[in-house]
């Protein structure tokens, strides 16, 4: 008698494989920390390890290099000391960027409504002129301005030329401190605000105009508050650079003003800035 085998079908075979264990290292980094790595490097290198350093020298003996061989808060005691200072040039250094974002704010947002309503084909030109001077060394600029305005020098001598005497004496004060500041700094203003400019949909100020709003209540309810990140970011990057300023105050000041560069007190400043900033919010992201 034939023996009869019952078979049952054959499971399907999948062809995907099966997901692979997460190794060692995927599970102490993720993604974007891995592919983050060079640039968090990079940093390490030429951002922090300057700032340990400088962190550690505080602690040494003043005028000397004996950092991690010695330990002192002589250097932490000056800093309070009532006849230093250093607060006074804080002071000048605060006093600076702050002007200097407050009227570069009114100088440049006409400028970059310009570029982005006003000036059409002629607005890639206009940014030419703006970009152009930064092709060129920022000392070199302003010895420029100095061989202008010092004592018989272009104006002067042009002015006593024509039979006049002579130009004001402007350089070594505050204000043209203040003016080389303006001058140098108005492109880190001008075209983060023209992006901000650029985002307000030209669509929705023809819906205000035709809902009856005026002039005014346009640019307060629809155009300054869209554009607001971007006029942010530019008054945030210049306050850091104003803030560290040094080439100003010592070439056009000629250090009559004393002020602040170091990066310990701005590096502080900014980053208590950026906590209470939510750029994700401003952008629209969210």
């Amino acid at each position: 008698m034939a023996q009869t085998s019952l078979s049952h079908p054959a499971a399907p075979v999948s062809l995907e494989a099966a997901p692979a264990l997460p190794t060692k290292r995927d599970a102490l980094l993720s993604l974007g920390a891995r592919c983050s790595l060079p640039v968090i490097v990079l940093l390490a290198v030429g951002f922090v390890a300057p700032l340990i350093a400088i962190f550690a020298y505080s602690f040494a003996k003043p005028r000397t290099f004996e950092v991690f061989r010695s330990f002192t808060l002589v250097n932490y005691a000056e800093i309070f000391n009532v006849n230093n200072t250093v607060w006074l040039s804080f002071l000048w250094s605060l006093g600076f960027a702050f002007a200097t974002c407050a009227l570069l704010a009114v100088i440049a947002y006409p400028i970059a409504y310009g570029l982005n309503r006003v000036f059409g084909k002629w607005s890639s030109l206009v940014s030419i002129l703006f970009v152009f001077p930064l092709f060129v060394s920022e000392n070199v600029r302003l010895y420029g301005w100095v061989l202008f305005f010092i004592k018989n020098g272009v104006l002067d001598g042009t002015l006593k030329m024509l039979g006049f005497e002579g130009g004001p004496q402007v350089l070594y004060q505050p204000p043209m401190i203040l003016a080389g500041m303006l001058y140098v700094y108005l492109p880190f203003m001008l075209f983060p605000m023209t992006l901000g400019l650029a985002m307000v949909p030209r669509d929705l100020i023809d819906a205000a105009r035709d809902l009856g709003a005026n002039r005014w209540q346009i640019w307060r309810e629809v155009e300054l508050p869209l554009a607001m990140p971007g006029i942010l970011i530019g008054m945030l990057l210049t306050f850091v650079l104003g803030i560290g300023a040094v080439a100003e105050a010592k070439i056009l000041g000629g250090q009559s003003v004393i002020v602040i560069s170091h990066d310990i007190f701005i590096g502080a400043l900014t980053l208590a800035v950026f906590s209470r900033l939510d750029l994700d919010r401003l952008l629209g992201r969210r």
